[in-house]
């Protein structure tokens, strides 16, 4: 199943260094042998709700092994310097849904999950009946 590498990147007003300009032109070679592509690289945002100040880009894998192969790759950890020295940013690995996802199934399994933690906690805070003491 597809996974995605999602980096939050916060660029400053400050002129674009070398190395990050060497760190772009260099990634997309390292995520070919694993099957990555740029979705989303460079484009500008439109914030429809909340705040949303700074980069985004998104790469596509065709799984999680081909997305943590990659990010572990002596070839992506040899260029990763050249832009975490100069940009701060948050990097995740996240697995995609299928074709076949329902979220109305999410939404069914959560509510399940939530109802039962909440019968859990009741059922701890109700107090002991005295029948049930004497029969201690």
């Amino acid at each position: 199943m597809t996974a995605y590498a999602i980096a939050h990147l916060r660029p400053t007003d400050a002129p674009v260094e070398d190395e990050v300009l060497s760190y772009i032109e260099r990634v997309q070679g390292t995520m070919k042998p694993y099957g990555g592509r740029f979705l989303v690289h460079g484009a500008e945002a439109e914030v429809v709700e909340g705040t949303w100040p700074d980069a985004l880009v998104m790469i596509g894998f065709p799984g999680m092994a081909e997305a943590h192969a990659w990010y572990a790759s002596p070839a992506y950890q040899e260029i990763l310097p050249l832009r975490t020295r100069h940009l701060d940013g948050d990097v995740i690995i996240v697995p995609g849904v299928g074709p076949e996802y329902d979220a109305s199934a999410t939404a069914a399994a959560m509510r399940a999950a939530r109802d039962r933690a909440a019968q859990e906690a009741e059922d701890r805070v109700q107090p002991v009946r005295s029948s049930d003491r004497a029969a201690r």
